[in-house]
């Protein structure tokens, strides 16, 4: 396995010390403030017994883009929820990619809206992620 400070080199502090999105393979494609692109190829054993992708392997994509959009500055901003709807099967072999967009900030709190697509540009999953911006720093 990747150490995460080398998977993630030049990525944010946060990501570079995600051990969960670099034990499963994701890359960074974009990261500006309200807006994140993730990818990961699937593999073997990140499928379930019908050997569909598993849920919760779209999930955490889908959460890890959620998550670098929605941390766009030094305080630490965590989800309060969030609904993923699954509109398509997936394979291992098979590349995603995680769009996430901030759609409203109120105080402390956000929503936002990722789309996983596949390798043909397939909506995979709709997510809504809904964060919370702690008093913490980084």
């Amino acid at each position: 396995m990747t150490d995460p400070a080398e998977h993630f080199a030049g990525q944010r502090d946060m990501l570079r010390r995600d051990r969960a999105s670099a034990a499963m393979g994701m890359s960074v494609e974009r990261d500006e403030p309200g807006e994140a692109v993730v990818s990961m190829r699937v593999r073997d054993d990140m499928t379930n017994g019908f050997a569909i992708t598993h849920g919760g392997i779209v999930f955490a994509l889908a959460d890890t883009a959620f998550a670098m959009a929605c941390n766009e500055d030094a305080s630490v901003t965590v989800a309060a929820g969030a609904d993923i709807s699954f509109l398509k099967a997936t394979y291992a072999g098979q590349t995603l990619t995680a769009h996430a967009r901030r759609r409203a900030v109120t105080g402390r709190t956000g929503l936002y809206d990722v789309t996983v697509t596949d390798e043909t540009g397939d909506v995979v999953a709709e997510f809504r992620g809904r964060s919370l911006t702690t008093r913490r720093t980084a």
